[in-house]
């Protein structure tokens, strides 16, 4: 039988104590299926200590960061003189052919993904502001993914679509350009050897989804036998609305039975 698949996968676990307990929650709702650990942040030791033992089915990737955060390696083409990555995406982009630059990247890489590995098994890897789909270093992410056997490998491949209501939105214009983006990125990624999601859907109305914004973006999938990643950044605390909201969505059992009528079966990357 014929099926289209989706994903929800929680990035962020690790980020802090409050985004680790609404990744829970919304695991124990039924809801997400999928999370992915950062190795650098402070709520790390509270993800596998105290989270992890209750979650036991829950999936977990690796969520690769030099975005923020301090280094575990302290790389100088990559953070301040303290250790504290200070890079923007767009000197991601401009260094990454440089040899250099981008051995310093494999070392931070290393660093992090080997701190995951003592405390869980990974199944997929993805990264902190998508900093992954920057070709170059997308083809440093297969090497190490073959290297430590990681399957999978997310892509950002958004069809775009419309919520009018969601779209008269300051944030909705950089999203777009985000978009157009990362769909060039990942035409090009897809042409790497790998395993990998289809669709995704989580870049277009970042900061301002919703249980609309998600099924209206389902309904653009028409292809059966795919699978499609929906990330979620949810946070347990209404102190960052946007993300508590989106904690909120996990925790409705109204979205769980649309998903079902909007004919995608749940799953994740170890399935």
């Amino acid at each position: 039988m014929q099926m289209k698949k989706i994903i929800i996968n929680a990035d962020d676990f690790g980020y802090s104590k409050d985004n680790n307990e609404a990744i829970k929650q919304g695991y124990l709702s039924g809801i997400i299926t999928s999370t992915s650990l950062i190795a650098n942040m402070e709520g790390f030791e509270d993800a596998v200590f105290n989270i992890l033992p209750s979650c036991k089915e829950l999936d977990i990737g690796f969520h690769f960061n030099i975005i923020e955060g301090k280094s575990l390696t302290n790389q100088s083409l990559l953070c301040s003189s303290n250790g504290i990555f200070n890079k923007s995406y767009l000197y991601l982009i401009a260094n990454a052919t440089k040899k250099n630059f981008l051995s310093q990247v494999e070392t931070e890489f290393r660093a992090q993904i080997e701190k995951v590995l003592k405390y869980c098994k990974i199944t997929h890897i993805d990264s902190h502001v998508h900093t992954h789909a920057i070709p170059e270093i997308f083809n440093l992410t297969v090497k190490l993914a073959k290297e430590y056997n990681i399957k999978y490998i997310r892509t950002q491949k958004e069809l775009p679509y419309i919520v009018w209501k969601k779209s008269f939105n300051t944030k909705f214009p950089i999203n777009i350009l985000k978009n157009i983006l990362l769909n060039t990125f990942t035409f090009q990624n897809k042409k790497t050897k790998i395993l990998t999601n289809d669709y995704f859907i989580g870049v277009l109305y970042t900061g301002i989804m919703s249980e609309e914004t998600i099924l209206t973006g389902l309904k653009k999938i028409k292809r059966d036998e795919t699978l499609t990643e929906i990330i979620f950044h949810p946070y347990s605390n209404p102190t960052k609305l946007n993300n508590y909201k989106e904690f909120l969505i996990t925790q409705n059992p109204k979205f769980k039975e649309e998903l079902q009528k909007s004919g995608f079966v749940l799953t994740n990357y170890r399935d």
